[in-house]
């Protein structure tokens, strides 16, 4: 087995040989922009490293996790779109650095190389592959669309919130995972059980990332602290608080989260007063280690030694503990 850095730059490599320059420029030069702009690689290196939890060389894996890597950007391609989104990891997003339609089609070119991936496999594990992928690939559409919904509903409730999350965030961790599983050919229980524990630590990843949002510090986060709450995005963290409050200042809370304004410094600074002040903060870091344990509890389902179940677990108590 091989550290994390390792399999980092393994993808790394692999991914510069990969986004090369083609004709039509206009189509290729945005997919290899946004596949080089970095991120944390979370994903890929999920895959590469489940594969030789399973007993298989991180090698073969590396198209699978290029696979989960593509679609990845092209959904951030295409949310950013939605969003109006200026930046995505400090840079112009594809739409704003060309336009719209530049990036639409673009993303739709990515989602097609996602699935040309596969083809490099046997036939047994391409369909393996490909069937998991359209699945993931459904329930990421599924809960981007939720996330919209919530922004014109004032009546989300937690579980739909895990939902959202699970589906929009979630699975494609639990699919990187079990894509290394596929590639390792290793048993349909220890697929399963992979997957499972990669959608746990999923939810507990995103629930991390709402909390960072608010409470991160800017200097390590990567994005603004506080972007969740200029947006009025209805997150864990807000909907525990509403729960919480008294009729006086859930009310207010909720005023705070209709508007929209110039300078929001000191709408962040009372909005998190309040996260802080009804138990909502304290609440979203225990849902987090609640999660992270529930994938842990996984583990003694799989059929692979101690040390790498050790290693799983490493893995998943940095990322709760993360600051980026």
């Amino acid at each position: 087995m091989q550290n994390i850095l390792s399999y980092q730059t393994a993808f790394t490599d692999y991914l510069k040989g990969y986004a090369s320059t083609k004709e039509p420029a206009n189509l290729y030069n945005p997919i290899h922009y946004i596949l080089q702009l970095g991120g944390k690689r979370l994903r890929p290196v999920l895959t590469l490293m489940t594969a030789e939890i399973f007993g298989s060389n991180h090698t073969k894996a590396l198209d699978a996790a290029l696979s989960i890597e593509v679609f990845h950007n092209f959904s951030l391609v295409h949310d950013d779109i939605m969003d109006d989104a200026p930046l995505r990891r400090g840079q112009q997003t594809v739409h704003e650095k060309w336009d719209i339609n530049t990036g639409i089609l673009s993303g739709d070119a990515m989602l097609i190389m996602a699935y040309q991936l596969f083809e490099n496999y046997n036939p047994q594990v391409f369909q393996s592959l490909a069937k998991l992928f359209s699945k993931t690939a459904l329930e990421v559409c599924e809960g981007q669309q939720y996330d919209v919904d919530f922004e014109t509903r004032d009546d989300v409730t937690i579980p739909e919130y895990l939902k959202m999350i699970e589906y929009k965030t979630a699975v494609l961790v639990g699919a990187a995972m079990k894509m290394g599983a596929i590639v390792a050919e290793t048993s349909e229980d220890n697929q399963n059980s992979i997957y499972q524990f990669g959608r746990l630590l999923g939810i507990a990843f995103q629930l991390q990332d709402d909390y960072l949002d608010a409470f991160g510090d800017p200097k390590t986060f990567g994005k603004q602290v506080g972007g969740d709450i200029i947006e009025n995005k209805k997150t864990y963290l807000y909907l525990k608080a509403l729960q919480a409050l008294d009729d006086s200042d859930k009310h207010r809370l909720e005023q705070l989260f209709s508007v929209n304004l110039e300078d929001n410094s000191d709408k962040i600074e009372t909005v998190k007063q309040y996260f802080v002040a009804s138990g909502s903060a304290e609440a979203t870091k225990e849902a987090i280690k609640e999660y992270t344990n529930k994938a842990f509890e996984v583990l003694d389902t799989l059929s692979i030694s101690e040390d790498k179940k050790q290693m799983l677990k490493t893995f998943g108590t940095n990322l709760m503990t993360r600051s980026v």
